[in-house]
């Protein structure tokens, strides 16, 4: 099964399983593919955050993050949009080649980059329908792209029945394809990519990209009710969601509890705001001492969790940021499991088109700060604190869930939520995202830090959560501001159910087992 946010990139994942592809190749498909049909989220411009694990219990993360650059400009604050923004490199295409390698030396992968991204460089090429959400995005934007040079020539909507088409992206591909990934840092490729960057006014320059180095590490783990949750470490925000769901566990568990009550979101919400006290010391390890034991500490947890007052919430006066990704998953047929995201960080990442290659370049570099001591202040070739995270779940050692949300800063909420419906709760993929979501924090459309809630957890329930101090807002019913996530789940048969938030454009496909 393969579960994007996009059903193109959905499609062309399936097929690759379909002519017996394993999951890291069926994923480089979906991710080339998803990299061209929901350009507002991700792309080549951005970065990917893998996590692999098979049912032998082999397992490993990988990180093709980008760095920052080593000429810095002097800008404080550093923009969120523009070419100063645009001061990391761009690790996705790098994570291809590192998954595809990983692919042959562990899982027996036989299949190249150049037929991989084949279904992309097509789409790209004759076009396509745009998305809903391509659409809301540009329209949200309106008011700002005016000042990103190059945008609007390629993204302007135009009209609506006309096919979306991405030359410049198609010949991008083509030359990764004959070169391979590493074409985009170090070949002719890289070079023109380099020389737009510069002329569009960003620090990073031909020596930055060649540095760009996708990462292998091991997971990070936290035992939940039976099973073994992994997630990604530092510089990513895994130990955040790890932590959640440590104090949860904690916890009287949810089951029987209704998922929609105040009792249930209470919780839930409560745990976050416990674990994200522990988050600003997260940064890159590189450069920065991260204390991953004390954050992930039974006793701290079971602190955290004794600390929460079932009747009344915790002040929260912390700033949280916004952004935005996409989740690929896949499970093949023999078990082996992907759980991937890949980002521009905001939508539409930096605004910043690169010369004439089509490539929308991220913003990451927006997520460091401008403090002289703190652990993610900016430094040349630092990689920034880090909100990716998507996650696999193991159960008796062998996948049994594969997930992931776009959101930022809402990604350990959403996930946290997602798992305590799928894990205590026992609702079904589909179910558990469908069911209605919080978010503690900002929002495009509402500044203040309060607590979001799709309208449709009921007024009984709103009225409950304010009674226990909680400050709340409503968020339409499915709201494309609650995130995107996706799930598939493995039972102990190795028979898959997978669905994709029906907040995006995306579905689960999946291939019958034959008999």
């Amino acid at each position: 099964m393969v579960t994007t946010p996009h059903r193109l990139a959905s499609e062309a994942g399936r097929r690759v399983l379909a002519r017996g592809g394993n999951a890291i190749e069926a994923a480089v498909a979906a991710s080339a593919a998803l990299a061209v049909a929901y350009p507002h989220f991700c792309g080549l411009g951005g970065d990917g955050v893998w996590m692999l694990a098979d049912r032998t219990g082999h397992s490993v993360c990988l990180l093709g993050i980008g760095q920052a650059a080593q000429e810095l400009p002097d800008a404080d604050p550093i923009p969120t949009r523009g070419p100063l923004s645009a001061l990391t490199s761009a690790g996705l295409v790098d994570s291809w080649g590192a998954a595809l390698d990983w692919s042959r030396r562990s899982w027996g992968g036989s299949e190249g980059l150049d037929g991989l991204v084949a279904d992309a460089i097509e789409l790209a090429d004759g076009g396509f329908p745009m998305s809903d959400s391509q659409r809301f995005w540009i329209d949200f934007r309106a008011s700002e792209r005016s000042g990103w040079p190059r945008f609007d020539a390629l993204f302007s909507i135009g009209e609506a029945s006309s096919p979306f088409r991405q030359p410049g992206i198609a010949a991008t591909l083509r030359a990764v394809a004959l070169g391979g990934a590493r074409e985009f840092y170090e070949g002719e490729l890289g070079a023109r990519i380099a020389r737009g960057l510069e002329d569009a006014g960003s620090p990073l320059r031909a020596t930055d990209l060649a540095a760009t180095r996708t990462r292998e590490a091991p997971p990070l783990r936290m035992a939940y009710r039976g099973f073994e949750l992994l997630a990604p470490p530092p510089p990513t925000q895994g130990a955040t969601t790890l932590a959640i769901m440590g104090i949860l566990g904690r916890l009287p568990s949810l089951a029987g509890v209704d998922d929609r009550s105040a009792d249930f979101l209470h919780l839930v919400v409560e745990a976050v705001k416990q674990s994200f006290l522990d988050r600003g010391a997260i940064a890159d390890p590189d450069f920065a001492a991260v204390p991953l034991e004390r954050m992930l500490d039974p006793e701290r947890l079971g602190a955290k969790a004794a600390a929460i007052d079932a009747g009344r919430a915790l002040p929260w006066p912390h700033v949280v940021r916004t952004g935005d990704t996409a989740f690929i998953g896949v499970v093949d047929g023999e078990g082996r499991s992907v759980a991937l995201l890949q980002s521009l960080y905001y939508d539409w990442g930096s605004g910043v088109v690169v010369g004439d290659t089509g490539i929308l370049w991220q913003n990451r570099g927006a997520a460091f700060d401008r403090s002289a001591t703190g652990p993610n202040r900016l430094q040349p070739a630092k990689r920034p604190f880090y909100t990716l995270n998507p996650g696999i779940a193991l159960r008796a050692g062998a996948p049994a869930l594969v997930y992931g949300t776009q959101g930022a800063d809402g990604q350990p909420q959403t996930l946290a939520l997602l798992l305590a419906r799928l894990i205590d709760c026992g609702l079904d993929p589909k179910a558990a995202l469908t069911a209605p979501r919080f978010l503690l924090g900002r929002t495009f459309s509402d500044a203040r830090d309060a607590l979001k809630l799709e309208a449709s957890v009921g007024e009984t329930t709103f009225a409950d959560l304010r009674r226990r101090g909680h400050e709340v807002s409503a968020l339409d019913v499915l709201s494309p501001l609650a995130g995107q996530a996706g799930v598939i789940a493995v039972d102990d048969a190795g028979n898959v159910t997978g669905a994709h938030d029906p907040r995006s454009d995306g579905c689960a496909l999946g291939l019958a087992r034959e008999t």
